[in-house]
């Protein structure tokens, strides 16, 4: 159906543009059609950036073609000078999508045998015409909000259940069928979530604001942190007493991973476990102090991960007040 509303959109927008060209009396008008086409990006501030880029390769092309048709005459040496130089300029101004399109405008001169005010007004008005309809057709571009609140929070609920297996895991003394699949499908979902949030930021040309961008890129940063948690779980040789705590507090963290949580309750948790830990007589024997150790900078980790939540909340929450 997507794919039917689309090519219905191009193929109408194109039309529109033709009958327009031609109700302006301009030479070429099916051109108007073409330009409107190449002039659809997926985006709105896809299509707008586009049409800018384009517009500077326009004059740029113009100013070239009138210099090589001058020099060389109206012939297809001149436009082969034309296309090598105005090529090497797309290439180094990184406006190659404008290439092919304003390429055939330059030809209408060459069909022409003449570059007068006349057919350079006809070619700006084609490109004008066939760029506008282009535009117009992205404006009903909207948000997809809802998208990215499924998106994100199945991102979320994928990381709930890594702290929920973690919490399982880590008190068992036999982890070989503690897998890393989890992580798998957590990147997944962070990548979907990852595309929404940018196309979503594309199509929102009068704001700038990348909530969703760097709420993807906080869930990224976290999951980086809980694999690394993951391989000191997989690792533990030894059970300490303490382990069972740890448990406990990732399971508080499990229950209170939720978008609008600031997180400040868990951090305080966090801190003052690990003041415990530090007070905790030494351990006797190398492998319990080994144990002790990792599961320290387990808890250091879980604590950088939480605080990554907690400074997002914080920018969020200044940004709004500004």
């Amino acid at each position: 159906m997507e794919t039917f509303k689309k090519s219905f959109k191009i193929s109408a927008a194109a039309v529109l543009a033709i009958v327009v060209a031609d109700w302006l009396g301009l030479n070429y008008s099916a051109t108007a059609g073409i330009i409107t086409v190449l002039s659809i990006q997926n985006t709105k501030r896809e299509t707008i950036w586009t049409a800018l880029k384009r517009a500077a390769a326009l004059c740029c092309a113009f100013l070239l073609a009138a210099a090589c048709f001058g020099v060389f005459g109206y012939n297809i040496a001149a436009f082969a000078v034309f296309l090598f130089f105005f090529a090497l300029l797309c290439f180094r101004m990184k406006w190659v999508e404008a290439l092919a399109m304003v390429s055939v405008l330059v030809t209408h001169f060459l069909t022409e045998r003449d570059m007068t005010g006349r057919l350079v007004l006809n070619e700006v008005l084609l490109f004008f015409v066939g760029t506008s309809f282009g535009v117009l057709v992205n404006l009903h571009l909207h948000k997809k909000k809802h998208q990215f609140d499924i998106l994100s929070d199945e991102v979320d609920n994928q990381i709930k259940g890594i702290l929920h297996r973690m919490s399982e895991w880590l008190v068992q003394e036999d982890r070989g069928a503690y897998g890393s699949g989890c992580f798998t499908a957590l990147e997944e979902a962070l990548s979907k979530a990852r595309f929404c949030a940018i196309e979503n930021y594309d199509n929102s040309v009068l704001s700038d604001d990348t909530y969703e961008i760097d709420y993807v890129e906080m869930r990224e940063e976290q999951s980086t942190i809980l694999r690394e948690v993951y391989e000191n779980i997989k690792g533990l040789a030894y059970l300490p007493q303490q382990a069972i705590q740890v448990a406990a507090l990732i399971r508080k963290i499990e229950e209170g991973y939720y978008r609008e949580n600031t997180v400040e309750g868990l951090l305080a948790k966090t801190d003052a476990f690990l003041s415990r830990m530090a007070t905790r007589p030494l351990p006797q024997t190398r492998e319990e102090f080994e144990a002790r150790a990792v599961l320290f900078y387990i808890l250091k980790q879980l604590r950088n991960m939480l605080k990554l939540k907690y400074d997002f909340m914080r920018n969020r929450q200044d940004m709004e007040k500004a």
